[in-house]
């Protein structure tokens, strides 16, 4: 092709009419419709402007013949069932005129892929429509509905779950311990009596029994237990110097090292060396975790290496002295420790640097009380702490110089007495303590924002020690004085844990089978000895039922005068067998003399016993001679006789 063609066939090529004429064919055949968008969705919203006043023209109308005591509610007027079918032939005219628009307009639009038919229709369904069977009066329904779900998230007391409570009973002495794993599966509660239980929501039924009790520090109290942020491995602090560490099924993972009980830096020693107060497992690092005891120190410690502590926190009063730390914990991201002091003291350190606190409130609490648990908001910038003057404070960790609030009047009497925070961070709950048959212990529940007391739960006539309320299940668990641990939920807020134990029945016990005796194959023994082949145990168990022998047949009453040194019946007691064969024996002779005297004459006549003997020294017999003095001796007075 020459140049110049070239030019004038690129040159037609580059308008959008002169391609047909060039390729050959006349068009590319129907060309498909397009719409303008903006204009649908302007006529979609008319229209559900439209049909909503609409709407509340009913309503006033629908008003208006209550008020005038018409009988009928649901007949429209003239005028109204005129102004409807206006509207709707408006409507119908509108669709129609943006049809035809649309439709002038898809030649000179851009090409592409037809819209689904029912895209207006869906379009006026989200917009204007209301779904098929509702009424003005459902959309009220929902509207009440949202204003009351408004008012239970503005209201935090309406979210405590303590519809329903299950109790699982620990043993008889306090519950000093508990613990949740991470996935609310299970429960581990420890007690002053030193038993660690193992509580499975799972595989309880509504027998509500632990499936594992063990003692793993044999006499010593426990003082808290924790999970660890996998729920692999499980945390115990007891009464003496040396934490462990436990598996979910209660086998020892690891023991830390007690340290020199003689050296005076406490820093310079390996592991704790008076008993422990409290400890609890880090939120971020699975392997480390953090024990405080009576030594005067703070300590981490990684699980991999059990030989020595990770690194030493010490308490310092005023004066520079030794503190005796009683609780500690971490915060939520984990980068600070606190650790509240037996001379009313609250301590904060960073984790990576421990010589000097970053934050330390002098008088958080009144010197000489322990302090008891303290706890960290979700957020990370708020501090609970649970004193053992009776108090409940706030603190505000970037202003640590003042509580924030302060609750008084709480009695307490256990030095690992709770605090905790709700999962929505809205309220903090600690328990209160009572003397013995003096009142019931309680639950209290105070709004984070004015530190009202808001709430309270009576749990029971003993002391409430330990309380968690867990962020998944929605569900709060309480250890008691009195041995009790319960756990409260609702059917509706709370999720798994104890809603699925109380669901189950109660297994039946499976009673004892008759055991056979075992069947011990021998292939080649001689046919005389070879036992016959067991085919079924069942069986088996109908065989030897037969034999009396095997199957303790009981001996059937004795009928008749008796056999085998058995009672026959009449009473079928040996007292009753005497008193009808000797008592009452009539054969019996009344005069024992007589009785003995009538075998004289055989055995004078037949000697057998004593006569024999004396046949061949003595065949005659001789007898003493009564002498004179004898004789004397008979007839003077008894009471002259000489004594011999």
């Amino acid at each position: 092709m020459e140049p110049n063609k070239v030019d004038e066939a690129s040159s037609k090529m580059s308008g959008d009419g002169d391609i047909a004429s060039i390729m050959g064919f006349s068009g590319f055949g129907k060309k498909a419709r397009t719409f303008d968008l903006d204009a649908i969705f302007e006529q979609t919203r008319r229209t559900a402007v439209e049909r909503s006043q609409r709407v509340l023209e009913e309503r006033e109308k629908e008003c208006q013949m209550e008020e005038e005591g018409e009988s009928s509610k649901s007949v429209k007027s003239s005028a109204q069932i005129q102004r409807d079918k206006t509207a709707a032939a408006t409507s119908r005219k509108r669709e129609s005129e943006s049809s035809s628009d649309s439709d002038s307009d898809s030649d000179s639009e851009l090409i592409g892929p037809p819209l689904p038919p029912q895209y207006s229709a869906q379009n006026d369904d989200e917009l204007g429509r209301r779904p098929p069977g509702r009424t003005a009066h459902s959309d009220e329904d929902d509207d009440e509905e949202e204003a009351q779900e408004d008012d239970d998230d503005d209201n935090p007391v309406k979210k405590i779950p303590d519809t329903h409570e299950i109790t699982l009973q620990h043993g008889t002495k306090t519950v000093s311990a508990l613990g949740l794993d991470p996935s609310g599966a299970r429960l581990v509660s420890g007690g002053y009596d030193y038993d660690v239980r193992f509580w499975d929501f799972a595989g309880m039924d509504q027998a509500l029994q632990a499936f594992r009790s063990l003692q793993p520090c044999e006499c010593h109290q426990i003082k808290s237990l924790q999970y660890s942020i996998t729920g692999d491995v499980i945390l115990v602090v007891s009464g003496n110097a040396q934490a462990k560490v436990l598996d979910r099924d209660g086998f020892n993972v690891m023991e830390c090292v007690k340290g020199d009980q003689y050296i005076v830096d406490m820093a310079k020693t390996k592991g704790h060396t008076a008993m422990l107060n409290s400890g609890c497992w880090h939120p971020k690092i699975k392997e480390e975790f953090m024990t405080c005891s009576n030594d005067g120190t703070v300590r981490t410690w990684d699980l991999n290496s059990e030989k020595q502590h990770k690194s030493v926190f010490k308490p310092r009063s005023n004066q520079g002295k030794k503190v005796i730390p009683t609780c500690c914990t971490y915060s939520r991201d984990g980068k600070l420790i606190a650790a509240g002091c037996q001379d009313g003291t609250i301590q904060i350190w960073d984790r990576n640097l421990s010589v000097h606190t970053k934050f330390h409130c002098r008088q958080a609490h009144i010197p000489g009380s322990d302090t008891s648990c303290l706890s960290f908001s979700y957020d990370g910038m708020t501090l609970a702490s649970r004193g053992g003057d009776d108090t409940l404070k706030m603190w505000d960790i970037r202003n640590f110089k003042n509580p924030v609030n302060v609750a008084t009047g709480l009695t307490n009497y256990f030095t690992m007495t709770d605090c905790c925070f709700s999962p929505d961070d809205k309220l903090l709950v600690t328990g209160t303590s009572v003397k013995k048959e003096e009142g019931n212990g309680k639950l209290v529940f105070f709004d984070r924002a004015s530190f009202q007391r808001v709430y309270e739960i009576e749990v029971t006539n003993a002391s409430v020690v330990r309380c968690l309320w867990h962020p998944k299940l929605n569900q709060i668990m309480v250890g008691t004085g009195n041995g009790l641990a319960k756990v409260y939920y609702d059917p509706v807020k709370s999720h798994r844990g104890a809603k699925l134990c109380v669901v189950k029945s109660q297994r039946k016990e499976k009673q004892a089978e008759t055991l056979t005796q075992d069947y011990i194959i021998t292939p080649h023994a001689l046919p005389m000895f070879r036992e016959a082949r067991q085919r079924s145990t069942r069986k088996q168990l109908e065989k030897d039922r037969l034999d009396p022998k095997k199957s303790h047949k009981p001996e059937p009453p004795v009928s008749g005068p008796g056999r085998g040194g058995r009672v026959a019946a009449h009473g079928g007691t040996l007292s009753s067998f005497i008193v009808k064969n000797i008592a009452l024996d009539k054969t019996d002779d009344s005069n024992p003399r007589e009785a003995i005297l009538r075998h004289a004459k055989e055995a004078s006549d037949n000697p057998y016993w004593v006569a024999p003997a004396y046949t061949q020294t003595q065949p005659e017999p001789v007898f003493a001679e009564e002498s004179e003095e004898d004789e004397e001796a008979d007839k003077e007075p008894q009471w002259k006789k000489r004594k011999i």
